[in-house]
């Protein structure tokens, strides 16, 4: 039997990952789950991704293309005139106001570097091109890092506590901490 030509399958793959890590959490990661939701043999998930940490890093590098995409894009927005406790309140409340479900998936991927070492560097990467993203608007490498560090925590609470957002008081802690 010749073998069937699929010069998609990886991508499918690592579509499907995201999709498993999306409705179970890195928990319900198994070749086995991903095999079943990109509709392909359980040998092909291993012949791309020998170990579930392969395929993690695989995950986080695509969903971290989508986050570095959103966030140049509101880097390029950013009204110089503006105080950048302003601009950075308007990120966290940009980001809260999209899809929940994204959100959620990208910190199960970003939180997994806590558990995966081999996910730890990719998870850095994405935050250090933050930084050099803002750090290169603004002029200020050490405030674009509390910047990236005070945005995430902000969103990552607010995902964790469901707590409405409050964009007057976001906005007035950041100015507190930014200056």
């Amino acid at each position: 039997m010749a073998r069937r030509y699929d010069p998609d399958r990886r991508q499918r793959i690592i579509d499907a990952a995201i999709a498993v890590v999306g409705e179970r959490g890195i928990a319900g990661l198994s070749h086995r789950a991903v095999a079943a939701a990109a509709d392909v043999p359980l040998g092909s998930t291993t012949y791309h991704f020998a170990t579930l940490d392969e395929l993690l890093v695989a995950a986080l590098r695509q969903s971290n293309v989508v986050c570095l995409a959103d966030f140049a894009r509101w880097v390029d927005g950013i009204d110089p005139a503006a105080p950048l406790a302003e601009e950075a309140a308007r990120l966290v409340e940009e980001t809260l106001s999209g899809d929940r479900r994204r959100m959620e998936l990208e910190y199960e991927l970003y939180l997994a570097a806590l558990r995966h070492e081999a996910v730890r560097p990719i998870a850095a990467e994405c935050l250090d091109e933050m930084v050099r993203l803002l750090g290169a608007r603004i002029g200020d490498m050490r405030t674009a890092r509390t910047v990236v560090a005070l945005t995430d925590g902000l969103v990552l609470q607010h995902l964790l506590t469901g707590q409405p957002f409050d964009p007057e008081a976001v906005r007035a802690g950041l100015a507190g901490v930014l200056g």
